[in-house]
């Protein structure tokens, strides 16, 4: 198994599950409704929000992986369309999981000799931490997710 094969699974395994934490965003997504993806706690990002941020992030690198020259930036990673019913929702976490398929089957086809060089531009390090970044990330907003969900659950 080359090194991009191996983290195009470990990328695919945060979100379909197989990781070694048991905690995906498949599962984790499918037991949230609209009104708990919305809700709003103490300041906290709403689950929505923190799914759009993380796959914001995944569409801009795949069109990096496509060829594009990357065109992302931190300020709109949080602007979150609005989610005023349950296909809103559903809809978003389509997207997102389908991002993360293509994203992952791209990762795969790359040489694993690309890992060491500069990802569009050596401030932003190479591929390998650019790639592997993404699936800390993910996994990052992840555990807020399940907690904002448990905070939910909780106080329903």
């Amino acid at each position: 198994m080359t090194f991009t094969s191996q983290t195009a699974k470990h990328l695919k395994d945060v979100y379909f599950g197989g990781n070694w934490t048991s905690v995906n965003y498949k599962n984790t997504l499918s037991e949230i409704d609209w009104k708990e993806a919305t809700t709003k706690i103490e300041g906290c990002n709403t689950i929505a929000t923190l799914v759009y941020h993380t796959n914001y992030y995944i569409e801009a690198v795949t069109k990096v992986l496509k060829g594009n020259p990357l065109n992302a930036k931190d300020e709109f990673s949080f602007e979150t369309p609005p989610i005023t019913s349950e296909e809103d929702w559903r809809k978003l976490i389509e997207k997102s999981l389908n991002d993360a398929h293509a994203f992952t089957e791209l990762i795969q086809k790359l040489p694993k000799t690309i890992l060491q060089e500069d990802f569009t531009d050596n401030k932003y390090g190479n591929y390998f931490r650019n790639l592997h970044g993404i699936i800390e990330h993910c996994h990052y907003h992840l555990g807020q997710i399940v907690i904002l969900k448990k905070l939910i659950t909780n106080n329903a």
